[in-house]
């Protein structure tokens, strides 16, 4: 367990396709440009003689699709001083690295073939008229892992969430019936907003703040924030295109208003900074045509991208079986009891019969689509093998639970919602997939 931590008394201590978007235009900046710049916070000159003793708060920032390397870009001051000052590692994502399934794993410690949010859509075979899309918010598909906000609130802890998926599901409870039906019974965070892509990253910073200015009575002890501009920019452009990497100097003056909203309050915190997944290259140049293989009426094909996924039509299992499951150039398929079990994947009823994963090496990164492109296009995905180093997420701890200056191996994305629990005091998860080992050596006990 963890001693009892001081308030902080100075800044310095403090020390993650994703949703449906338009391609955002980053030029100059993803959003108007508020007050705060891209320069690495800086404790203010001065601060009221006598302030409040604050008990730290925990704050889990998700930051989509960005990959550990954009740290290398010249562009972060703020998140590379957090990284320095703190704890630092890559974060292997769960399969498939989607957004998610893995912002579900983060705050479960369950990977995606037991929590059940398989993949950003999907079906279930009991309900098989209704698809599960990221606007899904029945509690329905997502009732079988239980949220560190849902733990913590049950717990006596109050959260608040600014913006993750899922976190606007009364997990727990029940849709009702009829022609505007509610939910019945479950738990949300104390505080939740809805997801809007509108909403810049300047305002969600502001509404943390917010909430923290509140009274201790009322304070969230447990805080998360979602930045989606630097997967967009991903998306649109790829990932060593200048203009993602405008993406990621924007977000990074983001978290340089966190910090310095935090000192103002004299607010000290926990900051626990990830990514769902990284994100790969992609060009129409690298493209399988599932219509060369397999006749489009034999199987409904269900997902695209760097994996496909497949429904036989009736009386075709066979043939799909022998056109998918022999040797393909840059893509591997299988059944769905033969999924490799490094992936973790395969057993729940809401993944389709088959599988077929494109290649992401060093020749690139190809994609799987129903039929070969008509117009050229670069851009980027992820979804690949969660081993590929371009899938790789980032991972920053900092604050007064932390030592300084500490870099870690690589280790999987089921490992944080432990981590969170103990920063949280809360009883380690039962039948979790993750444990907080790969932090036992970094944290202040």
């Amino acid at each position: 367990m963890l001693r009892p931590l001081l308030p902080l008394a100075a800044l310095a201590a403090v020390g993650g396709c994703a949703y449906p978007y338009t391609p955002p235009a980053l030029s100059p900046v993803t959003q108007p440009a508020p007050p705060a710049t891209n320069a690495p916070y800086t404790v203010p000159a001065s601060a009221p003689a006598v302030q409040e003793a604050r008990a730290p708060v925990t704050i889990l920032v998700s930051i989509d699709g960005f990959r550990p390397d954009y740290l290398q870009r010249g562009v972060t001051p703020n998140l590379s001083r957090l990284a320095a000052d703190g704890v630092s590692a890559d974060m292997r994502p769960s399969f498939p690295s989607k957004t998610f399934p893995n912002h579900w794993t983060l705050v479960t410690g369950v990977r995606p073939d037991r929590h059940g949010i398989v993949a950003n859509s999907f079906i279930d075979p009991a309900r098989p008229d209704q698809t599960f899309t990221m606007d899904s918010d029945d509690p329905f598909w997502w009732n079988a892992a239980e949220p560190i906000w849902v733990t913590a609130e049950k717990a006596g802890i109050s959260t608040a969430t600014m913006f993750w998926p899922g976190a606007n599901v009364a997990w727990g409870g029940t849709l009702g019936s009829g022609a505007h039906p509610v939910v019945e019974g479950g738990t949300r965070p104390s505080d939740w907003q809805q997801f809007n892509q509108a909403v810049t990253g300047h305002q969600r910073v502001s509404a943390v703040i917010d909430w923290l200015r509140r009274p201790a009575a009322t304070r969230p002890q447990l805080v998360t924030l979602y930045f989606d501009t630097v997967d967009s920019a991903g998306h649109s452009y790829g990932p060593a295109d200048a203009r993602t990497t405008q993406a990621v100097a924007d977000v990074d003056a983001r978290i340089g208003e966190l910090v310095q909203g935090l000192a103002g309050l004299n607010q000290s915190a926990n900051l626990v900074i990830v990514a769902d997944h990284g994100m790969a290259g992609t060009s129409s140049t690298r493209v399988i045509a599932l219509d060369r293989i397999l006749p489009p009426a034999d199987a409904r094909v269900f997902e695209t991208g760097p994996y496909a996924s497949f429904y036989p039509a009736p009386g075709r299992d066979a043939a799909v079986r022998a056109a998918l499951l022999t040797r393909h150039a840059h893509m591997t398929c299988w059944a769905k009891a033969n999924i490799p079990a490094r992936f973790h994947y395969g057993a729940n009823v809401r993944i389709p019969p088959y599988l077929c994963l494109a290649n992401d090496g060093p020749g690139g990164a190809w994609a799987i689509e129903k039929t070969a492109p008509t117009k050229p296009r670069e851009g980027g995905n992820h979804g690949y093998d969660n081993e590929a180093a371009d899938m790789r997420a980032l991972f920053i701890a900092n604050g007064p639970a932390f030592q300084h200056g500490k870099r870690i191996g690589d280790f999987d994305n089921v490992d944080v919602a432990p981590l969170l629990r103990d920063l949280l005091r809360l009883p380690a998860g039962v039948g979790l997939d993750g444990d907080d080992r790969p932090f036992r050596g970094v944290l202040r006990r």
